[in-house]
Formats: structure tokens, sequence, C-alpha cells
């Protein structure tokens, strides 16, 4: 087979370069691959791809360890060689030796000569490898491009299943190609597809449509047309009767329209979409949508008709009732949420009135992050001016008193401690000073 050979002109030749032929030669010792064969592709001096622009753009698992620098770990853009045969990156040799040493880095063998060769051979194996992998990429991506904006034109006279086979081919081809996403953007196929979603969308066009939006980036405009009242109870009935892909579809979009400055609360108090979140939060068997819908309600809580809405769906026991379930990211969602509703006063009788509330905050403290012992301190303090002797009681029996007592004695925020002071004051106003000591003990605690 034969080997690369370089030009008169110092260019590239278009000749097959084998790998395989270079490992036998001792050029490119152990680093094979595929059927070994590259082809040059640029002859053109002036058309020449720049290889530092190549290296930084292109994201390869896999690079020959011969292309690598031995000091910087990072390919070759000029590599040079020293007396003992090792071969490294100019700067970061010639950084080597300004450093005062006079040794090969990879032998530490000492240098007779400090002279640096140019290692064309491989100069031209690493930029040959790179152009072809580059052009390739460049290749698929407008390839990609193209296939995304035929299929935006399909989409626009598709009528019936045709729409949803080109909504279905869409979203394959945004999910798996970050080009594309952009392209479909850049093409108006956010206005398009957005105008698919109506009162008489069907479920199977409107799930394939959510799927391709969410995973776009939309401006402020594209979030304005989608907060229609229309598109979002479409979104509400979804996210109750789809597929649970759908449903974590549905809930992160609207969670994108939540954050956008001009979004009313009305378009989100809504009981049946609240009673869809709360499906999700609930679901054992399916735990991938606990995290979006816990997200959202965190979101929408700060409204306080949803917050009103939440209490008379009959939200707070189920939330305090999935706590011991629930991953510290969920936790600090759901915790977020539960205080939320303290601030209204249905609510905190919702949660003196949960069975589970005091236990299962209690559990929590100290346990998760300060951040989740803050939010557990101030629903239990909630909790406990409202019924201070039947609540207090209670929490010191499960171990309050003593947990206060260790989040006073930690580095957290002083105005975590002094709300803990306060609630522990609260908690030994019903009992005698021996009995509040005995039950500050901290062996309940540690065990």
């Amino acid at each position: 087979m034969p080997m690369f050979q370089p030009s008169k002109n110092g260019g590239f030749d278009g000749h097959i370069l084998d790998l395989h032929t270079a490992v036998k030669d001792g050029v490119l010792s152990g680093c094979g691959g595929g059927d070994g064969k590259f082809v040059v592709v640029v002859t053109d001096e002036k058309k020449k791809l720049d290889l530092k622009k190549m290296i930084s753009e292109l994201e390869l698992p896999e690079i020959p360890s011969v292309f690598i620098c031995p000091i910087s770990l990072e390919p070759m853009q000029d590599p040079v060689t020293l007396c003992t045969g090792q071969t490294y990156e100019r700067s970061n040799i010639l950084k080597w030796f300004n450093l005062g040493h006079c040794t090969c880095p990879t032998t530490m063998q000492e240098l007779w000569d400090d002279l640096v060769t140019p290692n064309k051979t491989l100069h031209q194996l690493i930029y040959t490898w790179f152009s072809q992998k580059y052009v390739l990429m460049k290749k698929r991506s407008e390839d990609v491009q193209g296939r995304a904006i035929e299929i935006l034109g399909t989409l626009r006279k598709a009528k019936g299943k045709a729409k949803v086979h080109a909504l279905s081919e869409l979203k394959q081809v945004v999910m798996a190609h970050a080009i594309a996403k952009k392209t479909v953007v850049d093409e108006g196929g956010v206005f398009v597809i957005s105008s698919l979603l109506s009162p008489f969308t069907s479920h199977a066009v409107g799930s394939e449509a959510i799927a391709i939006l969410v995973n776009l980036e939309l401006d402020s405009d594209s979030k304005a047309g989608l907060m229609q009242p229309a598109r979002v109870s479409l979104m509400v009935d979804m996210l109750n009767d789809g597929s649970i892909e759908t449903k974590i579809n549905c809930a992160r979009l609207i969670g994108r329209l939540v954050e956008e400055k001009g979004f009313r609360a009305e378009l989100v108090s809504s009981h049946s979409l609240l009673v869809g979140l709360m499906r999700l939060v609930k679901d054992r068997r399916r735990r991938n949508g606990v995290s979006p819908a816990l997200t959202l309600l965190k979101s929408v809580s700060v409204h306080k008709q949803v917050r009103n809405l939440l209490v008379r769906i009959g939200a707070v026991p189920q939330l305090v009732d999935v706590l011991p379930c629930l991953d510290p990211e969920c936790l600090e969602s759901a915790l977020f949420v539960l205080d939320s509703l303290c601030l209204e006063s249905e609510g905190r009788i919702a949660l003196k009135d949960s069975v589970n509330t005091i236990p299962h905050t209690v559990r929590l403290l100290m346990k998760v992050s300060e951040k989740c012992t803050n939010y557990a301190i101030s629903i239990l303090w909630s909790v406990c001016k409202l019924a201070s002797e039947e609540c207090s009681s209670l929490a010191v029996e499960v171990g309050l008193a003593a947990k206060l007592l260790l989040v006073i004695q930690s580095g957290c925020d002083p105005a975590l401690k002094q709300r803990s002071a306060e609630l522990l004051k609260l908690c030994s106003l019903h009992y005698s000073d021996s009995m509040f000591i005995s039950k500050c003990k901290l062996t309940r605690t540690i065990q």
C-alpha cells in the first residue's frame, strides 16, 4: 500500500494515506483504526483548512495517541522531535526549556543536543486526519440542515397523517443534531410548529410539536405566541391525557413560558394543570416526571391564586406524603412549594391537619441541604405558631428540640440560626425546664 508523500509545493497531493503502513514503519505506533485509509481532501494551498480551527471545532471522543503532545495532552499543531526521538508540540517543549530543563520530559534523558526538528511527516498525518474528519462533519451538518429545511417545507403543506409523520421525522433530526435545532429556528420553524397548536389539534400532532418546541431555543416573541390561552389549554390537556413523555414535555414547556416577564398567572391558575402535575409527582412507577412537575409547581406557587387552588385540590397532604421518596433536588422544590403554601391561612391549616407534616419535616432537618433545612424550619414555625401546644409537643416528641440545637451550633446562615432559636423557645413554653432539657438530649437524633 502506498505511503503518504508530500507534494513539491509543501502541500498535499491527494495520495492515499495508509495508517497501517505508518504503524509498521514506526511513524504511528499503536494508533490504527477503521480501514486505516485517509484521503487528503485539500489540494489548493489557498483553501487549506486551519488546523487550529479544526481541532477546536471538532469534538472527537478518540484521537490517535501519537497525535497528542505528552506535555499538554492536547493534539499537536506544530510537532517537533528531540534528539531522543520523542515528539512534542513546539510551544510546549520550548516552555520546558525556558524553565531551565535540559532533559526529555518523557524519558527524562539528558539531552546531548537541544535542537528541535520539525516533524513534517507527523504534521501532515495530523493535518490529513483532522481535515477528513472536519470535512465529513461539515458535510453531515449541511446534510442535516438541508434535511431539516426540507421537512419544514413538507410540514407547511402536509395534512393528516403526513403532518404527524413530518413532525415525527423533524423531532428525530432535532433531537439528534444541535445544528438542526438552530436551522429550524433560523428558518421560521418555531412559528410553523406553534401554529399547529390549537383547540382542534389532535394529540398526535400536539405531542410531536411540543416535543420539538421544548428542544428549541425560544425567543420572547416565540414564547409570547405560545402563551395564547388556547395553546396553553392544549398543553394542559395533553399533560393530563398524553404519554409520560408528552406529560414531561408539556410540564417543561409551560415551565419555560412561566419564566417569561409577560406571563399571566391566570394561565396557570388551572385546576386541570395542577391536578395533572400532582399526578406526575405521585406516580411511583414512572419517576422521571417528578422533577419537571415539581419544578413547574415551584415556579407557579409564587402566585396567590395558584397557592389557594393547590390547597383546595388537596396538594398539601399529597406533597407531605411523598417527601420521604424524593431525591435532594426534588425535595428542595417540594419544600419550597409547601413553604409557599404557608403564606395562605388555608395552607397553614392544611399543613397542621396533615398527620405526617411534623415527623417528615423534622426528619429532614440537617440531612439534605441548608436550603431544605431552612424551608423545613419555616414550615414547622408556621404550624407550631398556629397550634402551639398541640404541634410543639408532637414536634418535640419526634426529636425537633435536639435537631434545632444542632442547627444553632452549626455553621449555617445566622438568620436560620435565629429562626431555629425562636422555634426552640416556642417549643419550650409547654414544658418545665428539667423536662425540656431531657427532650433536648441528642441520643435519639444520633440514632
